[in-house]
């Protein structure tokens, strides 16, 4: 899954890595080193300009509030239980499948967080002594330091309690997908812990390699089983993972400290 993860890179640099050609400087966000659910974040389109005389879609940089509302919601509260889609089932979906179809974009980031249960904790867990157990932290990022570009889905929503002049009157929203977590060895494991991602929890970001980014992107691109066949999962052996602090646990801490390698895990031994 993706419940957390970590985007520091300037708009700039992101213009530059995905060719954007349109991008608002107001939009501008400050690096997020504890991206959570509802937060606005960056997301890679390409979309015909607003009120533009050509139909040409365009590469552009938005700012778009994690957690996808589908068109149809009565509300937005639904949007923070949306964050992830799932690859196996994302074309038959109601809320994902028209976004899938037609709305597609990658949302760029240095790396995700995901938690591992200390082996101690779990045992605990099963004798029914302690309900909610410590996780070790484990930062998820490309072994050669690359953006790690999720591929995601991103959908409007009209807030009908709102004139249609209101800055809020729509909200555009994403969604990360997700797939299986890969089983084959890390590029770099850490010294104590897991030795691949399915070690660290069994689904993960879909990432996209650079090869897939124009087709992923491509609007014109709407038939569900064409577009099935750029779900895949990568080539394994690209990513690295290390212990990080458990302070990521808490979302009210940001900064690049959350992102320093641990010697080892805090929370005893995880396996």
């Amino acid at each position: 899954m993706c419940g957390r993860y970590a985007s520091s890179r300037r708009p700039e640099d992101l213009a530059g890595i995905f060719e954007i050609e349109k991008w608002e400087p107001k939009e501008a966000l400050a690096p997020d080193y504890n991206v959570a659910p509802t937060k606005d974040v960056y997301a890679v389109l390409d979309r015909p300009l607003k009120d533009a005389d050509s139909p040409r879609p365009v590469r552009q940089l938005r700012t778009l509030t994690w957690g996808l509302v589908p068109s149809w919601a009565k509300s937005r509260e639904g949007g923070a239980r949306m964050i992830n889609a799932r690859a196996e089932t994302v074309h038959e979906k109601p809320s994902y499948r028209r976004a899938f179809a037609s709305r597609r974009c990658i949302i760029p980031a240095d790396g995700y967080y995901e938690w591992v249960t200390a082996a101690a904790e779990r045992d605990l867990e099963v004798q029914g002594k302690k309900k909610r157990p410590r996780k070790q932290p484990y930062f998820v990022t490309p072994a050669d330091g690359s953006v790690f570009a999720m591929a995601g889905l991103y959908e409007f929503w009209r807030d009908r309690t709102l004139p249609d002049d209101h800055p809020r009157a729509w909200w555009v929203t994403c969604a990360v997908i997700t797939t299986d977590a890969e089983t084959g060895p890390l590029a770099v494991a850490p010294a104590e812990g897991p030795g691949s991602l399915a070690e660290i929890h069994p689904r993960m970001p879909l990432m996209l390699t650079p090869d897939r980014w124009d087709a992923w992107l491509d609007p014109s691109r709407t038939d569900p089983e064409d577009l099935r066949g750029l779900l895949a999962a990568p080539p394994e052996g690209l990513m690295r993972a290390y212990p990080v602090s458990t302070a990521v646990s808490d979302v009210r801490n940001n900064g690049p400290e959350l992102l320093k390698e641990l010697d080892g895990p805090e929370v005893g031994t995880l396996f």
